[in-house]
């Protein structure tokens, strides 16, 4: 289980005080800094002072903490650079050396050198990170992409599961789970598929992180944690076990919750599973479409996930059967089969012609459309005739100016009507074009390509996320502003550019 402290509890008093107040801008810095002294002198110093008249807060921080910095942001020059090269460059920016170990520091250090998204996002991203690996292999960073995949299998074997990122206040969640889909990676780079037999102790104990309590899951519990009971077997959600504020956006969920009129701890567990999915956040997760404070996330069984969570069986399936233990490979099989019936049947919404989420406790559809329909057409869950269907449905709604849109839904939120993110762009790239779908695939991956490029030749800098559509605009809404450097960005883009 993990051990590792989060600042709200070493730095009680503090923690409150600068969070609450914004004196740093962002509420992630605070909570990435590093403390000079041990927390027990720091806290004891910031309440001998606390209540002078020229006490400044921001000031105390600096005096006791070194903040981080955003070391990924481009320069307006770059654009004249050509972007592949500019792509390489960043690989080397957003490089990261294996880590020390920094007493009282949240960031939990990792063994072997990785990739950053790049700017506020300043340590690996579980989900982020599969993408990025696209790029890295296709730049032909082959011992990179095998770093990578092994600090994934060092957090499982330390935390018990791949925390959403390596940062302590990370650790009660982690993010689509994509580490059977880096296995597979690296073995097609390496080509050697002695690595799936390799990483079969970690592929098991990250799926009993996700399959934790299904084997008691009855009428009486029709759901727990991060399973939920289906007709064909157990389905999976996202989930976060505390029902706390985030720390690193502590001050927005504590004002969210003041004006929820609901309750908080259900709020703030909602908040948190939501930033498991990756999609933090959209109109999928909340009831009435439009008002993040009637995000229901844990009520949602999120038809991304699960097709992921099929894959992972698939991935168990063949480890287990690499490794010479075929009774266990049975038991991957037959679940990866039920989960394969439900995503046919329950997920699939014949009126719509979509994949769709489903919602507790009747696991009817949700009624909000993604472009997250195109994951079972990524993984090959998918049936010919429902492909045919989504393919058609996917060009005709979500196929914008600057390539698919994440959902046509005006949230405000960013993972919402009018953005487009890069990783949403490939797995619906490839899944038309595993159905036979060559022409629509290459329309809308030419798209995006136009607007990465016309964002860059005008600024110099690769967005992670982008309006699709007005071309040539950055992405907007969300907590933060638009982040550059970036990882899923530049691998994508890169990827599509030599296709």
């Amino acid at each position: 289980m993990n051990t590792h402290r989060t600042p709200d509890i070493l730095f009680p008093e503090l923690f409150e005080a600068v969070q609450s107040s914004k004196v740093l801008g962002d509420s992630k810095v605070f909570v990435d800094a590093v403390p000079q002294q041990e927390p027990e002198a720091i806290c004891r110093a910031y309440r001998r002072v606390r209540s002078a008249e020229d006490f400044d807060l921001a000031a105390f921080v600096r005096a006791h903490f070194e903040l981080p910095d955003n070391t990924a942001q481009q320069d307006q020059d770059s654009a004249a650079e050509p972007v592949a090269e500019r792509i390489e460059t960043l690989w080397n920016t957003l490089a990261r050396e294996p880590d020390q170990t920094v007493d009282f520091s949240s960031l939990i250090p990792l063994p072997n050198p990785y990739v950053v998204p790049g700017g506020r996002f300043r340590e690996i991203y579980y989900w982020d990170s599969y993408f990025s690996m696209l790029g890295l292999a296709a730049s032909g960073h082959t011992q990179r992409v095998r770093d990578m995949v092994d600090n994934f299998a060092y957090l499982i074997d330390e935390i018990g599961f791949v925390p959403n990122g390596n940062r302590s206040y990370y650790c009660t969640r982690s993010q689509p789970p994509y580490f059977s889909l880096m296995i597979g990676l690296l073995a097609e780079v390496e080509g050697d598929n002695s690595v799936y037999a390799r990483y079969l102790p970690q592929l098991e104990r990250e799926y009993r992180f996700w399959m934790d309590g299904s084997e008691q899951l009855s009428l009486e519990t029709p759901a727990y944690r991060h399973v939920v009971r289906g007709p064909m077997g157990p389905l999976n959600r996202y989930w976060d076990d505390l029902g706390t504020p985030r720390p690193e956006s502590y001050i927005e969920d504590v004002d969210l919750a003041a004006g929820a009129h609901r309750n908080s701890e259900t709020l703030y567990r909602d908040l948190r599973a939501g930033a498991e999915s990756g999609w933090d956040y959209s109109s999928r997760w909340l009831a009435d479409s439009q008002s993040l404070s009637s995000i229901r996330t844990t009520d949602v069984v999120p038809v991304d996930l699960n097709t992921l969570m099929w894959h992972l069986e698939k991935t168990l399936a063949r480890a287990c059967r690499d490794a010479g233990d075929a009774t266990r490979a049975g038991t991957y099989e037959r679940s990866a089969e039920r989960r394969l019936d439900a995503l046919r049947s329950l997920f699939f919404d014949a009126d719509e012609g979509l994949f769709v989420d489903l919602v507790l406790p009747d696991l009817k559809p949700s009624g909000v459309l993604s472009i997250a329909a195109a994951y079972p057409l990524f993984l090959g869950a998918a049936e010919s005739s429902q492909a045919q269907r989504v393919a058609e449905v996917i060009q005709r709604d979500f196929l914008k100016l600057g390539g698919w849109v994440t959902s046509n839904c005006a949230s405000g939120q960013q993972w919402d009507s009018p953005n487009g993110w890069a990783p949403m762009q490939w797995v619906t790239y490839e899944g038309l074009k595993r159905y036979g779908h060559e022409q629509a695939a290459e329309e809308g991956a030419r798209r995006w390509v136009r607007a990465n490029l016309a964002v860059y030749e005008g600024s110099g800098r690769l967005l992670e996320k982008y309006n699709v559509e007005s071309v040539g605009v950055a992405g907007a809404g969300g907590e933060y502003p638009v982040q550059d450097g970036f990882g899923w960005t530049n691998a994508v883009l890169l990827r599509l550019l030599t296709r």
